[in-house]
């Protein structure tokens, strides 16, 4: 199993295992459940307030939550009879960090790539 640094210098609280990179990144595949953690970001929300604008199922929204769940990208809570569904910022910038980490390797590359060119630049003689 890889371990996924997200950042240069190492700190465990940004590491990501394959199964959790692969959790999250299938979990924020579908639209639904990013507009999910985009709500529930805002304002947590109970799963029957969640489901309201979907033109789906209840038990349908119930799994696409177990999904962001399962991920770690929110939690659910009880409230009486109610579950309150609470997004989980934490692992978000877990993420989010992973992806900084890729876009520096890629920046470094292009930068590279932009040396190269430079050197095979036709230098004008005076």
């Amino acid at each position: 199993m890889v371990s996924y640094s997200a950042r240069a210098s190492h700190d465990p609280r940004f590491d990501l295992s394959d199964d959790e990179v692969d959790r999250i990144f299938r979990a924020l595949a579908d639209a639904t459940r990013r507009d999910i953690i985009r709500r529930i970001l805002s304002e947590d929300a109970t799963v029957s307030q969640l489901a309201e604008p979907y033109d789906m199922s209840f038990a349908a929204v119930q799994k696409h939550i177990a999904v962001l769940e399962g991920a770690g990208l929110v939690t659910k809570h009880p409230s009486g009879r109610e579950r309150i569904v609470r997004g989980n910022p934490e692992m978000l910038r877990r993420a989010q960090a992973l992806l900084g980490r890729y876009e520096q390797i890629w920046r470094g590359r292009i930068d590279r790539l932009d040396a190269l060119l430079a050197e095979d630049e036709p230098r004008e003689s005076h």
